[in-house]
């Protein structure tokens, strides 16, 4: 508990057994109260691991349900367990867990509704090891998406987020894309809802272990990106009714 606030960590695993344990050991349980663990039918012991180090809540998918449809399985087993602020963090060890707290207190302490721990603030995503092209191809998007939905985020593609139950509840989120899209697809929900997110800076690593996407899947998550950010304009301007920026 935070100000008496449910902490709720969810981990979307793919193949991550060889970083899952190291992820979790950093978690500051002095303030997180459960962990919930969606395994997206791994190749590896992620399930096993898992259940060595003591993870209570594990969902394992039968069959992959890509990037998207994990972090669906992440969200409504976070509020069935009563969480009022969850956070999700990718198992891969990309992300330090050490910005839990403060991510956590900043909606605990009712400023931000949303937090998003940013590698571009700061020097942290080329000093971390991402790859030039994906710096660029980043920075491009990021440009393109604050224009088109007029706000002024540093970086709309990190994996770390932190959310208030409160916003889960009020977008709808299973109505987004299965695939890596769906992260773009909740940002332009929750600014639709009328709710402000917040940044942190936040240091990455990049190495053999670390999830990532080729260039191909770059490109039509790019496209992808694109597409949502016109969908939400275009309904700002009430020139379109697309069913996932509705109200659930």
């Amino acid at each position: 508990m935070l100000l008496n606030k449910k902490i709720v960590v969810v981990l979307p695993a793919y193949n991550a057994a060889k970083t899952l344990e190291q992820t979790y050991a950093e978690i500051p349980f002095d303030i997180v109260d459960d962990v919930v663990l969606v395994d997206d039918a791994s190749r590896d012991e992620t399930v096993e691991v898992g259940k060595k180090i003591g993870i209570k809540h594990i969902i394992r998918h039968e069959k992959n349900k890509g990037y998207g449809g994990n972090q669906k399985s992440c969200y409504n087993k976070a509020l069935e367990l009563g969480a009022d602020i969850v956070v999700m963090l990718h198992p891969d060890y990309q992300y330090t867990p050490k910005l839990i707290t403060s991510m956590a207190n900043v909606i605990a302490q009712e400023l931000y509704p949303v937090v998003l721990a940013s590698r571009i603030l700061g020097r942290g995503a080329l000093k971390g090891g991402m790859p030039y092209y994906k710096y660029v191809f980043n920075r491009f998007l990021t440009f393109s998406q604050n224009v088109l939905m007029r706000q002024k985020l540093s970086e709309y593609h990190t994996g770390y987020r932190a959310f208030s139950g409160e916003v889960l509840k009020n977008i709808n989120f299973m109505a987004n894309s299965d695939d890596f899209v769906f992260d773009n697809q909740m940002l332009a929900q929750i600014f639709f809802a009328g709710y402000e997110i917040a940044e942190v800076t936040c240091p990455t690593k990049y190495f053999d272990e670390a999830s990532s996407i080729n260039f191909k899947r770059s490109v039509i998550y790019g496209l992808g990106v694109l597409r949502t950010s016109m969908q939400y304009r275009m309904q700002k301007w009430g020139m379109a009714n697309h069913a996932y920026l509705r109200k659930p």
